[in-house]
């Protein structure tokens, strides 16, 4: 079963944008958050943005605050990552998951910034 279905990747230049979906086919607790993970290559996935999923707050990592937004529809169960200002080192794979209670991993959606 498919629990994490990330999209919204591609091939930008620096200083473009790109909205990242993630559509969550299994519950998200309303005492649990979703976040954003990245992993570039060679290195090992880290940790981008979260939002907590009953009252929407959220924390970033310093390196994307102010270029990256994240939001969720708690109705469709989806999360969004809105990156404006891409730089080249934003380029990874990009994945999404429950904070606490983790699913499997979905097959993340590429991102890359490159002029």
């Amino acid at each position: 079963q498919v629990h994490l279905v990330e999209s919204g990747g591609g091939s930008v230049q620096p200083g473009g944008s790109l909205r990242l979906s993630c559509v969550v086919s299994s519950t998200i607790y309303r005492w649990d958050s979703m976040g954003w993970y990245r992993q570039a290559p060679g290195k090992e996935r880290e940790f981008v943005a979260n939002i907590t999923w009953s009252s929407g707050t959220s924390t970033y990592i310093d390196s994307v605050k102010g270029r990256f937004r994240i939001s969720r529809d708690n109705a469709r169960n989806t999360l969004y990552l809105q990156m404006d200002g891409l730089k080249t080192e934003d380029t990874a794979v990009y994945y999404c998951n429950r904070e606490i209670l983790r699913l499997p991993w979905g097959q993340g959606t590429q991102v890359t910034v490159s002029s």
